[in-house]
């Protein structure tokens, strides 16, 4: 799958989510926490294919999976540029110290595991929106 069918597809499911949390009047604060990891696994657990095996994708004590993607990731699925021959498809808007350039054969990868910034509440509900899409909109780089 590339970045853009997974963008779409997980917006999609975020959206439900929050729909669902609307309809029962939840507040902003109350969906961002619906959305801490440990609620998410029991509750949600087709949005993501790690909590199948209860596996975090960074690991810290307080997970929130509002932001499940980085307002601050880019990707291209055409590339961005080459480096030595190998295609960069992701990258980081911020150049974070936390992210890494992960070489996969041709391809190169943002990791950005090491980086908890967009997981912490606190940023949550400063960059909330109810429309995921609209938080990501600078996300998709393609053409």
């Amino acid at each position: 799958m590339n970045y853009e069918d997974w963008f779409e597809k997980h917006g999609e499911k975020h959206r439900r989510i929050v729909d669902k949390l609307k309809s029962n009047k939840l507040s902003r604060i109350e969906i961002v926490k619906y959305f801490d990891y440990e609620n998410m696994v029991v509750h949600e657990p087709e949005f993501c294919f790690l909590y199948t095996d209860n596996k975090k994708c960074h690991e810290v004590e307080k997970l929130n999976c509002y932001l499940c993607a980085c307002p601050l990731f880019r990707f291209n699925d055409n590339g961005f540029y080459k480096i030595n021959n190998k295609t960069v498809f992701s990258q980081c808007e911020v150049n974070s110290k936390h992210g890494v350039q992960g070489e996969f054969g041709e391809a190169i990868h943002l990791d950005c595991s090491r980086c908890t910034v967009p997981h912490a509440e606190k940023y949550v509900l400063k960059n909330y929106d109810d429309n995921w899409f609209a938080i990501m909109e600078d996300c998709n780089q393609g053409d």
